[in-house]
Parts: structure tokens; C-alpha cells; sequence
């Protein structure tokens, strides 16, 4: 009855380990805040603001604006203005033109359903970063034409540490 008994705990105790080995080693080291879009329609005057704090100085990070929109959505591309504040710096502001779509491909973001999330790379340089330990503050504008912008859903900052 013993040996029945160890034979299932046995199984049982090596699944275990081996998902706290795994999960130890493949840590993620991202932060990602969404700012839902009310109603779906982004006006202008809606600027999100995302806060977040960097503790690691020693690892290099990238910086990515995040999307997501319905299958509606009318462009092929975005235009956003962008605002940083590092920790113990001055605010600077940058104007992107974003491709969310081609001719050849459609979208160029993942999608499920009707729904397309878009992360996009805008780190200075399209490289790796190092960061500065504090808070950092992003302001995030929709500058396209329409006002408001129809069928945006969600728009937020990625962080991630570079590989």
C-alpha cells in the first residue's frame, strides 16, 4: 500500500520542482501600464499619463508604445506626441509617425478576433537604453487630423530589459 502511495507523490514532487526551477530562471523583467481610451474614440484633449519607477541602472532597457485598436480602425498609420521626464530631468517631446499597416501584410500588430495590439519600438535610435534610477513620466497625445481618433481602445508604455 506504501509503494502504491509513493509511486503517485513521487510524479507528483518531480512536476513540482521542475516548474520552481523553470519559473526561477525565466523571470520577465517588464513593466507595462494601458490607459483604456473612453468610448473608444481618443480626443485629443485625453493626454494618458503613465508613471513608472527604475531601480536597475545596470541593465539597458527598451522602451516600446503600445496600441490596441479594432479591426475599424481606418489608418494605416498613427501620429502621437510623445512625452518623457526622466528622473531629475527636463520634459522633452516627440512627434511619431507609427506604421500599423501595409498593403501587402494588413495589420502588423498581433491580433485575436477583431482586435490588434501594436507594441512599437521608440527608444532613441531604435537601441537599448541605459536608465537613470527615479521615476519616469510619459504623456501620450493623439496628433492625427481626426478628432477624435474612432476605434482606438487602449494605448500604454512597455518597458523591457534588454537581451
Amino acid at each position: 500500500m506504501k509503494r502504491n502511495l509513493y509511486l503517485h507523490i513521487l510524479p507528483l514532487t518531480f512536476l513540482v520542482s521542475c516548474f520552481l526551477v523553470i519559473s526561477s530562471c525565466t523571470t520577465i523583467d517588464v513593466f507595462e501600464k494601458n490607459v483604456a481610451i473612453p468610448k473608444q474614440a481618443w480626443s485629443s484633449q485625453f493626454k494618458p499619463e503613465i508613471s513608472f519607477e527604475i531601480k536597475d541602472t545596470t541593465s539597458l532597457y527598451n522602451v516600446y508604445l503600445v496600441i490596441r485598436h479594432t479591426d475599424a480602425y481606418r489608418y494605416k498609420n498613427i501620429w502621437v506626441n510623445i512625452e518623457a521626464q526622466p528622473p531629475g530631468g527636463s520634459k522633452n517631446s516627440q512627434s511619431l509617425e507609427l506604421q500599423l499597416a501595409t498593403d501587402s501584410k494588413g495589420w502588423l500588430g498581433t491580433g485575436m478576433d477583431d482586435i490588434f495590439e501594436h507594441r512599437i519600438l521608440i527608444t532613441p535610435a531604435q537601441r537599448p537604453e541605459a536608465l537613470k534610477k527615479g521615476i519616469y513620466h510619459f504623456r501620450i497625445a493623439n496628433i492625427m487630423r481626426e478628432d477624435p481618433l474612432e476605434h482606438v481602445m487602449n494605448v500604454g508604455i512597455r518597458i523591457e530589459k534588454a537581451k
